[in-house]
């Protein structure tokens, strides 16, 4: 775990935000009733790290289902929360559709449940075709009984992996997945939830080994999660020569952190973190007999020489 944590404070409507480990930390608007407060926070920090998830993800799911055939395919995403990306997965809608939404007037004065109500209506008339089953993991019971409720995910479970074994349902809802997808987490959690959850995906009567998907911030090492997915037979690539915005840092405090951060790593910020951003690192890690193809190719990139 990260260590010499710089404590930073913010106000959101009166309350303290506390600091998680070089990160300001959100905790009170991914644990409310409904997601309109985490909207709308995030809205204000240009926070767009699931809009690069949908376009990757997205890719991936249709790499998969040539490859296997399976509709519709099984994804499991970490650190869910109101499950925005189960949403935009599986709905024809898009991340400023989402701010739009629910920062709306009209939605304002709704109580929670019947938000819920209106969103699934809203999702429900917006399904993709061959859309995939979405299952959300969070620690937040809260905004994964809404992701649920709304229609966003196909089934959630808020549960600490990183301090608890996995339940049974859990562990049967996750079997057989073909995909798990994080853009936002590591670093909070570690390679105890992916290990504790890659034995929960491989005990389905396939044993199929899936692909994993994240997006890591370029200052928190993945080293470490890498060589855990290694022993279950997964190959880690990094996509290299790209990266993707996060969000806009909050204050100077958490940049400069972020920016000492990398250097220590040898990391170079030029026109990323120090222009207020961060940045994100994606890695793709897959069975080693079905890596043959590079990552660039199945997400339409440019390959790298």
């Amino acid at each position: 775990m990260l260590t010499n944590v710089r404590r930073i404070k913010i106000k959101h409507n009166g309350d303290v935000l506390h600091q998680k480990p070089g990160k300001t930390n959100f905790e009170l608007v991914y644990d409310l009733e409904d997601p309109r407060e985490y909207f709308g926070t995030f809205r204000g920090l240009d926070y767009c790290i699931p809009s690069h998830g949908q376009r990757v993800f997205s890719s991936l799911i249709e790499a998969r289902r040539e490859e296997t055939g399976k509709k519709p395919l099984r994804v499991v995403d970490v650190c869910c929360s109101y499950g925005v990306n189960a949403a935009l997965l599986k709905y024809e809608t898009n991340l400023e559709d989402l701010y739009a939404r629910y920062g709306s007037e009209g939605l304002a004065a709704l109580p929670s449940e019947a938000l819920a109500e209106a969103d699934a209506a809203f999702y429900g008339e917006r399904r993709r075709e061959e859309a995939p089953e979405v299952v959300g993991l969070d620690v937040s019971r809260k905004a994964v009984s809404y992701g649920v409720r709304s229609g966003s995910l196909d089934a959630g479970f808020a549960e600490n992996l990183e301090e608890n074994e996995p339940t049974q349902t859990l562990c049967r809802a996750v079997a057989g997945a073909h995909l798990l997808t994080v853009t936002g987490g590591v670093g909070y959690i570690t390679e105890r939830t992916f290990g504790r959850l890659l034995d929960c995906v491989t005990s389905g009567p396939e044993g199929r080994i899936p692909w994993v998907a994240v997006f890591a911030l370029r200052w928190v090492s993945y080293e470490e999660i890498s060589d855990a997915l290694s022993e279950y037979g997964l190959v880690t690539e990094k996509l290299e020569g790209h990266t993707f915005t996060q969000r806009r840092f909050t204050d100077d405090t958490e940049r400069e952190y972020v920016l000492e951060e990398l250097e220590k790593m040898g990391v170079d910020p030029s026109g990323k973190e120090d222009a207020g951003w961060y940045h994100a690192d994606f890695y793709l890690s897959r069975p080693i007999e079905e890596a043959g193809t590079p990552i660039e190719t199945l997400l339409g990139l440019p390959t790298t020489s």
